[in-house]
Formats: structure tokens, sequence, C-alpha cells
């Protein structure tokens, strides 16, 4: 993998990241659009990230958590596929609509939620500002991956992320997180998951034409009458600039362990080390105005 470190622009327009991360002449920024309306639940996107990325085996314990057994994205788990039941009323035109993620029969029967969670892969993303060693970088395509042979496992980047994506390994101590398939991407294929999604719920390509076709997406469930149906993480002018990996919700983020309003964690980092520099600065102003009258009182005696 190359070894170009991407920088952050944390004010203005959405920039063009890959060329910021010094890249002439790139692709297309890809990314990752989500529809939780048409996902399973099938786990075939988790099954297929770790075959291909040789992912160690997690979750095979019972967890309380409905049908879920890996609970939420770690080191081991880049790929999650959340069930969240809810007994919630359905709107008439929802209860009709087998694709709009409801389960069950009749109008007020409960719901499973099902939505597949990945890293965010962030316009603005923290965990390549505060990484010591360029092991984080932006690559080509504009996502945001981990060279495992570089990390020194200092763990900066685990707070630094909004989402709580990135994770460090029991046993090795280095940051894991996904890829977008890096490897596959270098040879025209699309990801793993994407590759494995039998309903394309999971969808790859230019990030560009996955939001267009993410707000025909919405338009169409609010005409069914799936009002709750909005986007997440499509926004470039939100608090980490947009996501490279988005998603169609059928209710709060909150409801989905999704942030309501995330924020680059480090978007206040130039002004913090401003502010240091010139409390800095006068601390050693002063230090030297009382050595130099402590100098000349000495000299008076």
């Amino acid at each position: 993998m190359s070894s170009l470190v991407g920088r952050n622009l944390l004010a203005g327009p959405e920039p063009d990241v890959t060329e910021n991360s010094g890249y002439t002449d790139p692709p297309p920024r890809m990314g990752f659009f989500t529809d939780t309306s048409v996902c399973i639940g099938c786990k075939a996107c988790e099954v297929a990230c770790k075959e291909w990325n040789a992912i160690p085996e997690d979750g095979l314990e019972f967890t309380g958590m409905s049908y879920d057994n890996t609970q939420g994205l770690g080191a081991d788990t880049w790929r999650h596929v959340a069930f969240i039941e809810q007994n919630k009323p359905m709107g008439r035109a929802q209860a009709g609509v087998e694709h709009a993620g409801a389960a069950g029969g009749g109008p007020t029967d409960m719901r499973w939620l099902m939505a597949s969670d990945v890293c965010k892969h962030c316009t603005h993303a923290a965990c390549l500002d505060v990484c010591p060693t360029g092991s984080l970088f932006r690559t080509e395509f504009g996502t945001v991956v981990v060279q495992e042979d570089i990390c020194n496992g200092c763990g900066y980047c685990i707070p630094a992320c909004p989402y709580g994506v990135i994770d460090q390994r029991k046993g090795d101590g280095r940051a894991w997180k996904c890829t977008m398939c890096y490897d596959r991407l270098g040879g025209g294929l699309e990801p793993a998951c994407a590759k494995a999604c039998p309903t394309d719920s999971i969808q790859y390509g230019p990030l560009d034409e996955l939001r267009e076709r993410a707000a025909l997406r919405v338009e169409q469930l609010h005409d069914l009458g799936v009002e709750d149906a909005r986007l997440y993480g499509e926004d470039p002018d939100d608090g980490v600039g947009g996501d490279g990996a988005f998603f169609l919700l059928l209710d709060e983020p909150e409801v989905y362990g999704l942030p309501p309003d995330p924020v680059v964690t480090t978007r206040d980092l130039g002004s913090i080390w401003k502010h240091a520099g010139i409390a800095a600065a006068a601390l050693f102003g002063g230090l030297a105005a009382v050595f130099t009258v402590h100098g000349r009182n000495g000299a008076g005696r």
C-alpha cells in the first residue's frame, strides 16, 4: 500500500479529498450507499467481509440482542448488521410495503429495522489528523485505510473517531477497520460486502452518483407513504464534511446507534494549538521579565 498520508481541510466547502491528499488525476471518489429499507438481515456482508479480509472469528456467543451475534463494529467486525426490534405501529402504506424493512402481518405488529453499518470514510477524518505514524492514509479513491504494518498501537485514532468505528485487536494492539476492500478497488472490483449483498442494500460506486440515487430512493419511499425515510451522512455540510459511506434510515439515527450530529473531533485542534502557543509565549515573556528585574536588583546591591 501507498504510504501517502491524507490531510484534512477543517473548514469551507467539501474538498476534493484525493487531490488534497497529493494524488494527481485521481479517479472519482468512491463510496457506499446502504439502503436499510431493503436489508433482510442475512449477514452475507459480514461473512463476505470476514472471508475476503481474513478477519478473525468473533461473535459466536449469544448476546441477547435478537439475532445480532456481533453487537457492533470492532477490530474483528468491519461490517455489522444490526437488528432493531420495535413495537411500533406502522402506517397503512408501510405495512403493505415488504421492502420497507418491516416484519409482521398487520399495521400494529412488531417490526425489525435492519441495517448494515460500516466505517464512514469521513471527508474530514479525525483519525488521519491524530495518527503519528502515517499508518492511516487517504487512498486515491477517497477512502481511509489503516496500514497495520506501520501502526504502532498508540490508540489515538480510537477516541478521535466520532462514530466509534476503529478498534484495537486483543493480543495485537494495532488499529483495524474497514478498508472498503482497497485491494479489490485497485483491480476494478467492488467491495466484497456489496458483491455479496443479495438485495442491493449495499451499493458501491462514485459518491456523487450514489447521493443522487439515494435522494431519488427517499422520494420513492415518501410517495409510498414511508414518511420516516431519511438520509444520514450524505450532506457535505454536516459536522464531518459528509461521509464516504452513508445510509437511508427508517427512523432517527439514535435508534440505529448512530450519533445524530457527528462532528470531526479535531475541529478545534488548530485554535487549541494557537491558544497554547499564545499562553506559552506569555509565560516565557513573564519569566524573562522576572529574571531581568531580578538581575538588575542583584547587580545594584
